[in-house]
């Protein structure tokens, strides 16, 4: 007949240490260095001490900007067309053509829509005439205030005018002057907006 011994404190007590120091160690996350015992960077690799670039979010996308999930279809909207390389060349060249008109005009300090639709008509160009529903007519340029923008606790539209010329389907002219500086570049088209680049906040 066997009999049992009451366990012994001693035992009791390392039992106790060892399961604590299991428990306590879950979920440590140690990084590797040679003080450690990992194997040493190969030679041309930054030292341990340098600090090392985050790593991919799981939940980003690959390629976006700032790795946000849904970062690519969030901003498609804002995502221009690819112009033909012909059509493009085209547009470079009606750039080229707007240019020096918006700079005149920057330098005079004269940027409202009346006084740049005018200079830019008198360059040949028609403005384009659209449908309510957004069927075009005819014409190739659009010649708009700028766009609302929130200041301190309201919207404020500033001076200036922007401008789009539509040279091919797939390919436009947008600029802009204003008080501060003028721009003129080429693109494709925007889904939703056409040759204007759409506003951030969709």
């Amino acid at each position: 007949m066997s009999t049992s011994r009451p366990a012994r404190p001693a035992s009791l007590a390392a039992l106790a240490l060892a399961l604590v120091a299991v428990l306590s160690a879950c979920g440590d996350l140690h990084a590797p260095d040679s003080r450690t015992g990992a194997a040493p960077s190969p030679s041309g690799a930054s030292s341990p001490s340098a600090p090392s670039a985050p790593s991919a979010s799981p939940y980003g996308e690959p390629g976006t900007g700032d790795g946000a999930p849904h970062y690519n279809e969030n901003n498609a909207y804002r995502r221009e067309g690819d112009m033909a390389p012909a059509h493009e060349k085209d547009a470079r060249r009606e750039a080229d053509r707007i240019r020096p008109v918006l700079k005149r005009l920057w330098e005079k300090r004269e940027w409202d829509p009346a006084t740049v639709r005018a200079a830019l008509l008198r360059l040949g160009y028609e403005e384009e005439r659209v449908t309510k529903g957004g069927k075009r007519l005819g014409g190739t340029l659009t010649v708009t205030g700028m766009l609302a923008r929130w200041e301190d606790d309201g919207y404020v539209t500033p001076e200036g005018t922007r401008v789009a010329l539509r040279v091919h389907d797939d390919a436009c002219v947008s600029a802009f002057v204003q008080k501060s500086n003028f721009e003129v570049r080429t693109n494709g088209p925007y889904p939703e907006t056409g040759c204007f680049e759409p506003p951030y906040g969709h």
